[in-house]
């Protein structure tokens, strides 16, 4: 897994000769080199730590006019010889030499790096036939070099510059009785079908279509051309090599006749294809070169248009992941799983900028690769991806990754630690507080990976506080504790250690190096303590470079080539402690050799015997004393091709368990914690299929059998978020997906690796439930109920069992159904008695109604309960925002009107409980369900809800004349809204007269109450103020308007009564708040309410606050009464 970090670094370019056409032809990284090939010179840098230029050489301008401009370049294996084929056919043959003085940088003691020249050692014009060019790239093996041409036919050259001449592919169609190959894809993940011919008869390649792209295989031997026409074939090479036309044979057409570039891994013996519909294919060359996947940016809202074709892909060193850069805009990577690893894509608004020119602001915030691109090549690390931009010769950029620990190889792994790891630096996610998991950067000592840079190896110990770091030579080690390094106080020791893996067994460090004198493998065994040669426990030899390694408990598995497994035990006598002398044993106790014609495994991992959950709960510490001494008898073997198996020790015995795997994690065995939610699964897998969760079968030989449970289909992560590791305490996954932060400072944006969490509990507690494990399950929900997503769990639990159950209906319903009395408890009624023991439960069941179709309620209120009881408790226990969720439930399974009963009596609750907003959701779904709703006529002796209304909600302010039959507002409605109209009227009388205005402002904006016409109507009712003085006391104490709130709400009050012109109360409010020009409105026109206002603030002590709005208004009114007499 690779996931980019940091800011894009830029390796500035000298410009060139030819500003016409200036564009990089050629871009490559080998052995910690960097070669840049313009138009008119070439450049060659340091792909190290320091990125330094060490040579170029610049062609002049005569040599470009008698010459040609560069067109294409190769580099040799070897990285001593550059070739050149220039615009008018000439070859150019370069020699790189490096001096033997060091560069210093910054300082410090020289570095590996030494300057270069860089020289001219043949130039000859190639002949090639009449009016044909070289219109591919060059590819090359150790002595040959192979042009394609526009007529078709491929031209080789030796590196000593002897011309062999041209030759054409034998393209002839086989014979058309045969029938074409039938295959089928993944796109993205998902399944689909293609006709995919050899040789089809309209797939015939005209041998007139030039040649735009060769690509070459050496350890594969395989060559692939790619024609003008958009056709791919695949053509095999003898020992031979490039030389001779009978040394390469067309054996297959690929793809569908748009092909555009092409990339081959040879590792994993897969081959991409980018298409001219901006598509990735990916084909099985172990297979037939079948086509198996397809990878887009459809689903992420971006077509061709916006794209452009498929401009070139690069494969990551370890070909488990792949960078595809299109023609216009853009560059991903991918891993061969189909999960979108990064993107240079903005995240927001989708197909909004798909110009390909570049955008001249340099201020503007825009994306990398915005103009499309035109070469990318990985560093040999896979640390750097090296991208070009289309129509760019001035610079490189250059995207940091970082690589996650996953299970592969010699280097040991766990999955409670999470770690992605970049050449310098540690990713650590911290996750602590599984709500918001973080990710640190730890970067290592400067002292250390300044003379071993870059990181080769990370191995986290068992508890996950521990990590052994290995870079170059040597190794060091991290306390997450307590946040300190431990290294070698010996340099020259650690300098004779070149760490080609680490294991952690226990305290114990395991390192696996290479004797570069006799170039032989040892494992020396540290204690984590001390890292000395004085400190060593002991050192095997090894018979070979070890294929791959793991360790459980006292056991060390070690797997030589091509399939030689050997386990040993490990014996520790003495205290490991630095006061002692301990000192480790090594005994072997088991050695298989397995002939296999299968592909080399890529990770193997220790099966330990899982002990029934019974024992387990009974006597938990007993139990794991018992197990610790036992020799686990079997294997998790994940190879190369993505096939993972399970391997008998005892026997040799392997059986294939599923396919296109791309890492897994052993769980069972691994933890002695009683909180460890996920002791009853057996291992989990990640691959284009989502996680697999494995599960022992039910049976005394829990591996022998071929029921394995697997495969929950909602654990499929996004397609943008990659697995790292697991959290047992938390039973939940941790994946990683891509951030993109903007600068005003920064050009580019700074991708930001973001750790998610997924939750596997429900996963967990179905499988229990489905093998009747009622109990386990229990136990399991429990300790899990103080986590953060426990609600959420015991959701997604309800609802996939449910969806599972209306599935499993509809594909029955067309047979006999099966009398429920006669059957046992189904797996949704389990379901419902495991999270009844819960108080979530009732927030559970109405949240997954909510999620699913109304026609399927009754199956699940049949299993959960009815649905006014579910109502009932809730309301008893006051619990009414879940209560309310079940109104819409009642109406549909119950009817209306009693929907409408419960929503009554809940909207009383409310509002006696100030939940307005609550209230005001209650209000509109009555107002809407009593238009729908007509009273039978014909059932006399039902409850109406007029009746109810009356009878439920005695109220000491409700006023009867509001159902005076002569109002004519009440005779156009029904009973129903009068009920409901009656409720909101009480309450608001209610307010009115305890004077509670705040709540009575929230209680109209909630339910949307009409307080205009409600003070019209109680004028002389609940709103009426006795006195002026005794108003404007209580009113200036219930609404405190010393905060903004309070103030808010009188402006709201005075608004509504000022348009109902409510004198008293325009006088309070304003007095409260000063709004000297409503008062002077009111006054001036009324002397005599003027003067009673006035004698009541200066005769009461209390309202001398209001003293010099008092004056403020007397001068105001003696100015105007002054100007209107004049």
């Amino acid at each position: 897994m690779y996931m980019a970090y940091g800011w894009p670094q830029v390796i500035p370019l000298e410009s060139g000769l030819c500003p016409t056409s200036e564009q990089i032809i050629y871009l490559k990284v080998n052995n910690r080199l960097l070669l840049v090939v313009a138009p008119s010179h070439l450049e060659l840098w340091s792909a190290s730590q320091h990125k330094v230029r060490l040579g170029k050489y610049k062609r002049d301008s005569d040599s470009i006019e008698r010459e040609g401009e560069n067109m294409q370049a190769v580099w040799s294996p070897d990285t001593k010889l550059i070739a050149v084929l220039t615009s008018f056919s000439y070859l150019h043959i370069f020699k790189v030499q490096f001096m033997e003085k060091r560069i210093q940088t910054g300082g410090k003691p020289p570095s590996g790096l030494s300057l270069s020249t860089i020289s001219l050692l043949l130039s000859e014009q190639v002949p090639f036939p009449n009016k044909t060019l070289a219109t591919s790239n060059i590819v090359c093996d150790n002595k040959h070099l192979l042009i394609g041409l526009s007529d078709g036919s491929l031209y080789s050259i030796s590196w000593k510059g002897e011309f062999y001449g041209c030759f054409r592919l034998n393209l002839e169609p086989p014979d058309s009785t045969e029938a074409p190959i039938l295959s089928y894809h993944q796109e993205n993940g998902l399944i689909s079908e293609v006709v995919d011919g050899a040789f089809a008869t309209s797939h015939y390649v005209s041998q007139r279509s030039g040649i735009v792209q060769l690509e070459f295989s050496l350890p594969l031997r395989l060559l692939f051309v790619i024609f003008l026409d958009g056709e791919l074939v695949l053509c095999s090479v003898t020992k031979k090599g490039l030389r001779q036309a009978e040394s390469i044979k067309a054996e297959k057409q690929l793809g569908s006749g748009d092909a555009a570039c092409a990339s081959v891994a040879s590792e994993q013996q897969i081959l991409a294809v980018g298409t001219r519909k901006g598509v990735v294919e990916l084909y099985d060359l172990a297979e037939s070169a079948s086509l198996f996947r397809t990878v887009s940016l459809y689903d992420w809202g971006y077509s061709v248009d916006d794209t452009g074709a498929v401009n070139c892909i690069a494969w990551t060193p370890d070909n488990s992941a792949f960078a595809v850069g299109w023609k216009f805009r853009g560059l991903t990577v991918w891993s061969v799983s189909g999960c979108r690893l990064m993107s240079t894509f903005r995240q927001v608004g989708l197909s909004s900028v798909s110009s390909p020119m570049v955008k001249s602001n340099q201020d503007c915030k825009y994306e990398p690769m915005m103009g499309g691109t035109s070469l990318m090549h990985w560093d040999e690390y896979g640390y750097r991806l090296y991208a070009v931009e289309e129509r760019s010769s001035e610079r490189i950029i250059a995207f940091s990754f970082g690589k996650c620990c996953l299970n592969r190889g010699v280097s040991g792994t766990t999955y409670i630690r999470q770690v992605i790891y970049g050449e310098d630096r540690l990713l650590i996610v911290q996750s602590e507080d599984t709500d918001e998991l973080k990710i640190l950067h730890l970067h290592l000592p400067v002292s250390y990976i300044s003379q071993n840079w870059p990181v080769l190896h990370v191995a986290a110990s068992n508890d996950g506080m521990y990590l052994a770091v290995a870079g170059l030579h040597g190794l060091i080690l991290y306390d997450i504790r307590l946040k300190k390094w431990r290294v070698f106080g010996d340099i020259t020791q650690e300098q004779k250690i070149q760490c080609k893996g680490l294991l952690w067994m226990g305290k114990i460090v395991v390192v696996c190096n290479l004797i570069d004198s006799s170039n032989m493998y040892e494992l020396l065994f540290y204690p984590r303590y001390h890292l000395d040669q004085s400190s060593l426990l002991c050192k095997k030899a090894l018979l070979a470079k070890p294929m791959v390694m793991d360790v459980y408990q006292d056991y060390l598995l070690v797997t030589y080539r091509p399939f030689d497994v050997h386990v040993f035990h490990v014996e520790l006598s003495g205290e490991l402690t630095p006061s002692s002398t301990p000192n480790v044993q090594l005994s072997t106790v088991r050695e298989l050799s397995i002939m296999t014609a299968k592909s080399h495994p890529a990770a193997m991992r220790f099966i330990p015997d899982q002990l029934p959950s019974e024992h387990r709960s009974h006597n938990h510490t007993t139990a794991l004393t018992d197990m610790s001494g036992r020799e686990p008898v079997r294997c998790l073997i994940l190879r190369t091709n993505g096939e993972l198996s399970l391997l008998d020790l005892d026997d040799g015995r392997e059986r294939e368990l599923t396919d296109s795997v791309e890492l897994f994690w052993v769980t069972c065995g691994q933890s002695e914690e009683k909180t460890n939610l996920i002791e009853e699964v057996s291992w989990l897998d990640y691959g284009h299929r989502g996680m697999q969760v494995w599960y022992p079968s039910s049976g005394i030989h829990h591996f022998e059998q071929e029921d394995f449970l697997q495969l929950d289909p909602e654990l499929e992560f996004d397609r943008e978020v990659y697995p790292l590791g697991l959290l047992p305490n938390a039973g939940v996954v941790v994946g990683v997906s891509q951030r993109m932060s903007f600068s005003a400072c920064a050009e580019f944006p700074c991708f930001e690796p973001s750790p998610q969490a997924q939750t596997i509990l429900h996963c967990l507690l179905r499988h229990l439930l489905q093998r009747d494990k009622k109990e386990e399950a229990l136990r399991l929900a429990q300790i899990s109920a103080e986590k953060p997503h426990f609600s959420h769990c015991l959701e997604w639990l309800l609802f996939t069992v449910f969806e599972a159950e209306i599935s499993r209906q509809s594909a029955n319903k067309n047979q006999i159904s099966v009398p429920k009395h006669a059957t046992h408890n189904s797996l949704l009624e389990k379901t419902c008695d495991l999270i009844k023991q819960f108080p979530e439960y009732f927030d559970v069941v109405v949240s997954v109604a909510r999620k699913t179709d109304g026609r399927h309620w009754a199956d699940l209120f049949s299993a959960a309960g009815r649905s006014t009881e579910l109502f009932e408790e809730c309301f008893q226990r006051r619990w009414y925002r879940t209560a309310a969720c079940y109104i819409l439930v009642i109406a549909k399974l119950e009817g209306p009107a009693v929907s409408q009963y419960c929503a009554l009596r809940l909207l009383q609750a409310t509002l006696d409980e100030s939940l307005y907003e609550l209230a005001g959701e209650l209000v509109r779904f009555l107002l809407r369900s009593g238009k729908e709703y007509e009273s039978p006529t014909a059932d006399s002796g039902a409850l109406s809800p007029r009746f109810l209304g009356y009878f439920l909600f005695p109220s000491t302010y409700r006023r009867q004349q509001s159902f005076d039959s002569k109002s004519p507002s009440i005779k156009e409605q029904n009973a129903h809204i009068a009920s409901v109209k009656n409720i909101l009227e009480s309450h608001a009388s209610y307010l009115m007269s305890g004077k509670e205005l705040s709540k009575l402002v929230a209680f109209v904006k909630g339910t949307q109450f009409d307080l205009v016409e409600y003070l019209q109507r109680e004028r002389y009712g609940s709103a009426r103020l006795e006195s002026f003085a005794s108003g404007l006391e209580l009113i200036g104490q219930k609404l405190q308007m010393g905060t903004l709130q309070s103030r808010l709400d009188a402006e709201f009050l005075l608004a509504h009564m000022c348009s109902v012109k409510f004198k008293e109360w325009i006088v309070v409010l304003a007095t409260l708040l000063r709004r000297s020009e409503v008062l002077f409105d009111l006054f001036r026109h009324d002397t005599r309410l003027w003067q009673a206002y006035s004698m009541t603030l200066q005769s009461h002590p209390a309202f001398a606050e209001y003293q010099d709005l008092l004056e403020a208004l007397e001068e105001k009114l003696r100015s105007t009464g002054s100007s209107e007499e004049k």
